[in-house]
């Protein structure tokens, strides 16, 4: 029996109760997925994600002040009187060793929300990318690829993220992805395929992708890079709903 694994190419494509009982992984690739991965990778105790700036801050609130950082942008740019952008490289060992960090995007976010009915909510990324196929490779569970998008637009790195998991877990568990009867997962395969066939062409298509413009416009190429760097890490951070914290 093939495995059960779908993409949703933006969270308003699937109604919450779709993913009961299966495995979700959330894909915000640029840049949401990537930082919250370097945070935790790099020592960080946990991260509380939050849609709005004012819930961020009332939370963060309510720990010592030593002991809690604040996170995220809006428009991809620092929020006033936050502590930490949404940059990946921003998140140092030095800086965010043992400490929570508040985080409030909106696209992410709203993908951990509407999959809190799943058995597990993973983030994925890139930069951690064997790491998500060897969970997904071991739980049996439905799999359910979750990209964020950016203000209810499909984009084009996270489909990849999608496309890139989702042949992974095929060679993996040795099923050929084109009996995986799912359209979405068929397109976000297709066109990792087109945007891999050399390393240029990675490196143009997530350039290239909504987040891609948005980092270049805003000079943050290096992030750019960073997001489409594989492995760098061997961890994967998992959504607690009932307690609202991301945790290594």
């Amino acid at each position: 029996m093939n495995r059960n694994v779908l993409v949703h190419l933006l969270p308003v494509l699937y109604e919450p109760e779709e993913v009961r009982g299966g495995i979700a992984v959330i894909l915000d690739i640029l840049r949401s997925s990537t930082t919250i991965t370097h945070a935790l990778a790099h020592g960080a105790t946990a991260v509380i994600p939050s849609l709005e700036v004012a819930t961020a801050q009332r939370i963060a609130g309510g720990f010592p002040g030593d002991a809690v950082l604040t996170g995220g942008e809006r428009g991809g740019v620092l929020i006033p009187g936050f502590d930490l952008d949404n940059n990946p490289f921003a998140y140092a060992s030095d800086v965010v060793r043992g400490k929570t960090i508040v985080f409030t995007t909106t696209n992410g976010t709203r993908a951990l929300q509407r999959s809190a009915p799943a058995a597990r909510i993973l983030i994925g990324a890139f930069v951690n990318f064997t790491a998500v196929v060897r969970i997904l490779t071991q739980d049996p569970r439905p799999v359910h690829l979750v990209c964020a998008g950016t203000d209810g637009k499909i984009t084009i790195e996270d489909a990849l993220g999608a496309g890139a998991i989702a042949l992974g877990l095929a060679a993996a568990v040795h099923e050929p992805i084109e009996e995986w009867a799912d359209d979405q997962l068929q397109i976000a395969v297709r066109l990792y395929r087109d945007a891999t066939q050399s390393p240029e062409a990675f490196r143009r298509a997530m350039r290239n992708s909504s987040g891609g413009r948005t980092c270049r416009r805003l000079g943050f190429d290096d992030q750019i890079d960073r997001a489409a760097t594989f492995d760098l890490f061997d961890i994967v951070p998992e959504y607690q709903a009932e307690t609202g914290r991301i945790t290594p």
